[in-house]
């Protein structure tokens, strides 16, 4: 009905039932129409003749459409060699740029970036002669009709418009009267078909729970007949969760939504039609112009806005004279909207059934076999896959990548790892090994926490000599991890005791004569804190010659190798010496009585005789003997 309009050149308003083939019937008008070098050879015009610039502008709303238009009329034009170029957004602009210094014949875009390469001066439209709007409800719908406005008032004022809808809402009829020159309104409808939905596409509508949903949908795909299936959903979100779902269940399925880089959509699509994936999950975006031959299956996951998109939505099975099948959920939060699409399209689902994934009237009406669960059979599983479709790079903005999936270290982590070691360079390895093995505290003290979750107190100095005081306190500075050699251990660490034990009587009988001979210096001041020197003079205090003899005896202590590893066993042994009963130094007892001082001095603190310097060195000799008795005997960790 179309063709002999359109090709004598008068403006067309379109209208038809999706799947009814919108596409040819403005497609083949502007095949004939355009002027390409077939025609030079076959003598109806001169090479000087043939126009460089694009003769024909498709609008279209949707990046999907875009390309199944170009495509058809690719294989409309293969005859004649019609250049078609499509322009879209998501992908590179050199591309298209080189695309048209070329030549193009007819020109397949979106609005966006065709207004964009006409601002930038790329894209010249003023050899246009056919324009047509295709899907304008749409256009409308997604607020492109600003920037189709301004498209149109680039093109020459003497041209033909035609315009293809399946729905006429009063914006589409004001757009045609501003823009067009007495249209001829042709409607195409079936003599038998006074509805609004194709008749050949049995509808089913299920009220159903948003928790059983994907387990009806995976028992659904497994009825009889079933080739390949749409899903539809309302967000990008839940689009992508029912695609993974799906995946897991062992169906091959992909996703189409606007969270994806343009490569992946394109990946989803082209996998779709060439049949690696049988499944395709998708928002409305893909609900315009998708024709896949063998679509038999269309589900509405979640029930759509209005009543055109549920015809696009169920428009994409039952198509050129084929039939179909399209299965609606209604969540009973959509109860309402659902009531007020059956009533624009005069069906007869007011109040859908009340269905669960193992309802019997499910299985009889969709033709389910019996006893089928929502996992896919391993046997059925012969598609290669989303995966087995590489993604090709159109030069966008990351490359192709999906969006939304871990990018790579950047710059400023570079940058970040780098300023960080150049600081750990600068500080000395003592604070960089500190800083790196802190010990948790309780109460910001500095004392460590112990297994059980206590903080553990340090033990008292025993008053000895620096060194043993030294020898004691050293292995309890660090932390270690526990050994799986727990028994060995506990064997190591009575043995460690018994011998500090016997240690410790052998320095007691030993210091013992020395300790009742050994005159007194002082009676034993009470312990105080340590003060600093001020410079105020003290009292001189006499001292006898013994004594002065004893300071001036250099004490010699053996210096022991440290452990170069250190067991629990070492740190319970450590723990018994330093409990151990102290030796007392011995004190000698001054021949004038002097005022007692109110600070001690160093002469009072370091007052100790040879015989306790003997002890001492012994006691340390015991000590370290038992230490690398343990050490060569315990387990390494």
């Amino acid at each position: 009905m179309t063709l002999p309009v359109a090709m004598t050149g008068h403006d067309v308003i379109g209208q038809a039932k999706t799947g009814t083939g919108k596409t040819l019937g403005f497609g083949l008008p502007i095949i004939d129409s355009v002027r390409v070098a077939a025609d030079v050879d076959a003598g109806r015009l001169t090479a000087a003749e043939l126009p460089t610039a694009p003769q024909a502008l498709v609008v279209v709303p949707t990046r999907e459409l875009c390309t199944q238009v170009t495509n058809d009329l690719l294989v409309a034009g293969k005859v004649r060699n019609v250049r078609v170029l499509s322009i879209y957004g998501g992908r590179g602009y050199e591309t298209q740029i080189e695309a048209l210094e070329r030549g193009v014949d007819v020109i397949v875009g979106t609005p966006g970036r065709l207004l964009d390469l006409a601002r930038q001066k790329k894209l010249d439209l003023s050899a246009v002669r056919t324009l047509v709007l295709d899907e304008a409800d749409e256009m409308l719908d997604l607020g492109f009709l600003p920037d189709v406005e301004k498209i149109i008032d680039l093109l020459p004022a003497q041209r033909q418009t035609m315009l293809f809808s399946a729905t006429m809402p009063g914006a589409v009829i004001s757009l045609a009267r501003r823009y067009m020159n007495r249209p001829t309104h042709i409607r195409a409808t079936q003599p038998d078909d006074q509805g609004a939905t194709v008749a050949n596409i049995s509808q089913h509508i299920y009220r159903a729970h948003s928790l059983d949903k994907v387990e009806m949908v995976a028992r659904i795909l497994q009825a009889e007949g079933r080739n390949l299936a749409m899903i539809f959903c309302r967000t990008k979100r839940t689009t992508a969760d029912v695609a993974e779902q799906l995946t897991k269940r062992g169906f091959a399925a992909g996703a189409v939504h606007g969270d994806l880089g343009q490569g992946a959509r394109e990946q989803a699509l082209r996998a779709f039609r060439n049949g690696k994936v049988d499944i395709l999950v998708c928002t409305d975006v893909a609900a315009r112009g998708i024709d896949v031959e063998g679509v038999t299956h269309v589900i509405n996951y979640q029930c759509p806005e209005d009543e055109k998109t549920y015809l696009h939505r169920i428009g994409r099975t039952g198509r050129a004279g084929a039939s179909g099948t399209a299965v609606t959920l209604v969540d009973w939060d959509d109860i309402p909207r659902w009531q007020l699409i059956n009533k624009a399209l005069e069906l007869s689902f007011n109040d859908p059934e009340e269905t669960y994934s193992s309802s019997a009237h499910l299985y009889e009406q969709l033709h389910i076999p019996a006893g089928t669960k929502g996992v896919l059979p391993r046997a059925e599983r012969t598609r290669a896959g989303l995966d087995a479709e590489e993604i090709e790079d159109l030069g966008e903005p990351g490359g192709g990548r999906r969006r939304g999936t871990t990018k790579p270290a950047g710059r400023s982590e570079g940058r970040t790892r780098d300023r960080d070691a150049e600081h750990d360079a600068d500080r000395p390895a003592g604070r960089r090994e500190r800083d790196r093995k802190r010990r948790r505290t309780r109460g910001g003290s500095d004392a460590p926490v112990s297994a059980e979750g206590t903080t553990t107190e340090a033990p008292a100095a025993p008053s000895a000599p620096d060194e043993v005081a030294e020898i004691a306190d050293a292995p309890a500075r660090r932390r270690r991890r526990r050994t799986r050699g727990g028994d060995q251990a506990e064997v190591a660490a009575e043995a460690v005791v018994d011998t500090v034990e016997a240690a410790a009587a052998e320095v007691a009988e030993v210091a013992a004569p020395a300790v009742e001979a050994a005159p007194s210096v002082t009676e034993e001041a009470p312990a105080e804190p340590r003060r600093r020197r001020t410079r105020t003079a003290e009292a001189p205090v006499e001292t006898p010659v013994e004594v002065v003899e004893a300071l001036e005896a250099p004490v010699v202590v053996e210096e022991t190798p440290a452990p170069r590893k250190r067991t629990r066993a070492t740190k319970k042994a450590v723990a018994e010496v330093v409990e151990a009963p102290a030796v007392e130094a011995p004190v000698v007892e001054t021949v004038e009585e002097t005022p007692a001082p109110r600070k001690r001095t160093r002469a009072t603190k370091k007052a100790v005789t040879a015989d306790v310097a003997e002890v001492v060195e012994a006691a340390a000799a015991v000590v370290a003997e038992a230490v690398e008795a343990v050490t060569e005997e315990a387990p390494a960790p």
